[in-house]
């Protein structure tokens, strides 16, 4: 699905100075929190990255009980849903089993951070009120989240000056360049549930998967021995590669807003150059060095990917 890129790919912001220059970022963003929590709303929205773009569809919703429903769908090719009802999590995609996890939030194109504190970010991001623009024909805050260095990029938020619910999403680098946006393309905001997260309170998810004990926390023979500030690790485990069946050694780091990933294994190469592709703001970097085939993986600057990519060392028990 192309879009004319003037359609949604520039960003005009036009800011109201004299009535915003004294206005603190984080009431809002606080607002928002409170809004992405206990709205009932329905809402489409479109991934753009690469002249591309990706719809979705959100329900959200709280019941009687006070418990969280939600429903992510992907509209274009194959079907893909994400359901939560308080903190089950199940996911129904094609090829695969579906299956269930425990969480409290969905795996999406909404950081998940912007329903929780976002003061815990505040060692490495800055919380900015730009100003006031119209989107969805609705009145709107803009807000910028600013990296304190320059190893991952900001996120402008756009939120609707009535009920703070988010109504669109752009990731930029520093020098202000678009990456990459989520665009809500509708919202309905409501008293009640809607009907498909009526169904969705009668539906009996899958079965829970049971993840072993320490298995999220495995002693690996690769370490990362080189973060941006601020990020730490939330995952380590092996596993083989679902398509070549090898073995791989993989690492998971968040810093509240952004993952990055850093697989680890051997190659049939001695030595291959550094070579990496751009999905939007999603940076995929690849290198050999001395047999042992290094990708990480995350929505931060080529740079920062290079510089985690050659920090990889063997650990001190694994080091010959």
């Amino acid at each position: 699905m192309k879009l004319i890129p003037s359609l949604l790919l520039l960003i005009t912001v036009s800011t109201s100075v004299a009535a915003t220059e004294n206005e603190k970022a984080e009431p809002w963003l606080e607002r928002l929190a409170q809004s992405l929590q206990s709205l009932n709303f329905s809402t489409s929205f479109v991934v753009v990255k690469n002249n591309q773009a990706e719809p979705y569809h959100w329900f959200h919703g709280v019941d009687d009980n006070g418990d969280e429903l939600e429903i992510l769908s992907l509209l274009n090719g194959p079907r893909r849903d994400v359901l939560r009802k308080k903190n089950i999590v199940s996911y129904i995609e094609p090829e695969l089993p579906p299956y269930s996890v425990v969480s409290q939030q969905i795996t999406g194109p909404i950081p998940a951070i912007l329903r929780g504190d976002v003061n815990s970010l505040a060692q490495t991001y800055d919380f900015i009120s730009v100003g006031r623009s119209r989107v969805l024909g609705r009145p709107a805050q803009l807000i910028r989240i600013v990296s304190k260095d320059p190893h991952r990029y900001g996120h402008w938020l756009w939120l609707d000056q009535k009920t703070g619910m988010l109504l669109k999403l752009a990731l930029a680098n520093r020098a202000g360049q678009l990456l990459e946006q989520v665009q809500f393309t509708h919202l309905d905001i409501t008293k009640e549930l809607s009907e498909s997260l009526r169904q969705l309170q009668q539906t009996q998810l899958p079965k829970v998967i049971e993840i072993p004990e320490g298995y999220q926390a495995q002693s690996l023979q690769w370490q990362v021995s080189w973060l941006p500030a601020g990020f730490t690790k939330v995952n380590a485990n092996r596993h083989r590669i679902a398509a070549t069946k090898k073995p791989v050694e993989f690492m998971l780091f968040n810093d509240g807003l952004v993952d990055v990933s850093v697989y680890v294994n051997p190659s049939e190469d001695r030595q291959r150059a550094t070579d990496y592709v751009m999905d939007g703001a999603t940076v995929v970097l690849n290198q050999v060095v001395n047999s042992f085939e290094v990708s990480v993986v995350g929505k931060i600057p080529a740079k920062t990917a290079k510089v985690i990519a050659d920090s990889v060392v063997l650990t001190a028990s694994a080091a010959p």
